[in-house]
């Protein structure tokens, strides 16, 4: 007789071909974190509504969820990349969004920078 060897991929149990294996066994729970943060906010902002408003952040990677999840609203918001970290685009961010942000544990970790006029990716480029 043999005896099936037995596949875990983070914490589920799956077969030879990497998908899970249902079971009533307590050994089948995902032992990861399940926090997913869900809500969603809606741009405020028109589309061509001026850029003047910088935001820098520094997440760290411990917290990669909730900055993809920041990326994905300032996309949202209409905001432009620059630099990996660095995005330009309509001011104020929703205070909804802000507050939120602090209740995620995250509102410490970005800095907003108000420009003087609009930004223009052809004015930078020639500069």
């Amino acid at each position: 007789m043999s005896k099936r060897k037995i596949f875990h991929y983070k914490g589920i149990r799956v077969n030879a071909f990497g998908l899970p294996v249902s079971g009533s066994n307590k050994t089948d729970k995902v032992r990861r974190n399940k926090r997913f943060y869900n809500i969603s906010f809606k741009s405020i902002f028109k589309e061509d509504a001026p850029k003047n408003l910088i935001v820098m952040y520094d997440i760290p990677h411990s917290l990669k969820k909730e900055r993809d999840w920041f990326r994905r609203h300032l996309i949202k918001f209409g905001y432009e990349m620059i630099q990996k970290s660095v995005w330009v685009g309509p001011s104020p961010l929703p205070k909804e969004f802000v507050d939120y942000l602090e209740e995620i544990k995250i509102g410490d970790k970005f800095k907003t920078f108000k420009l003087a006029r609009a930004y223009s990716p052809l004015i930078s480029a020639m500069a």
